[in-house]
């Protein structure tokens, strides 16, 4: 009976890794798609939207703090910065406390541009979530914060 059911557990094991698999890609590949469509609906690159994003709550971002929060190049940054610059979005300031330093500051354009797209990822996800009962809200809602966390605990492993 050992030999069964440690059988069955782990073609039930290898299933579920498959499907757990699958499930992510799709589930990324829709990330990609929204990513796509909103660039499109914001008439902006996604580089440019996501480096918008990272001045939720903050007034100045340095090159360098831009380039560690979406981890590429000083140089990339540099580049999507002057996009958004031409664009009217963000300006260039001297860091009174350094003069070597640039600081990087959301315009009064930036700063709408920045509403927009919190409220554009506000109402995706209202969306999505609208399209369950109550009850499924809330238990998706729990299967996530476990997915997370397991997610977290593997990384922590790896790591």
């Amino acid at each position: 009976m050992n030999e069964n059911g440690s059988k069955i557990n782990e073609e039930l094991i290898g299933y579920q890794t498959l499907r757990l698999q699958s499930l992510i890609s799709e589930m990324l590949q829709c990330c990609e798609d929204r990513r796509i469509y909103e660039s499109q609906k914001l008439g902006l690159p996604y580089a440019e939207v996501k480096c918008l994003m990272l001045f939720n709550g903050e007034r100045y971002l340095t090159v360098k703090g831009m380039s560690q929060k979406m981890e590429v190049a000083k140089s990339r940054i540099t580049k999507i910065t002057d996009g958004l610059i031409d664009k009217g979005l963000v300006k260039r300031i001297d860091d009174p406390n350094d003069a070597r330093v640039k600081l990087i500051s959301l315009t009064s354009v930036g700063e709408k541009k920045s509403e927009e797209i919190t409220t554009f990822h506000r109402s995706i996800h209202r969306k999505i979530l609208m399209q369950m009962s109550t009850d499924e809200r809330k238990m998706v809602l729990s299967r996530m914060e476990l997915l997370r966390s397991s997610m977290e605990a593997v990384k922590e492993q790896l790591i």
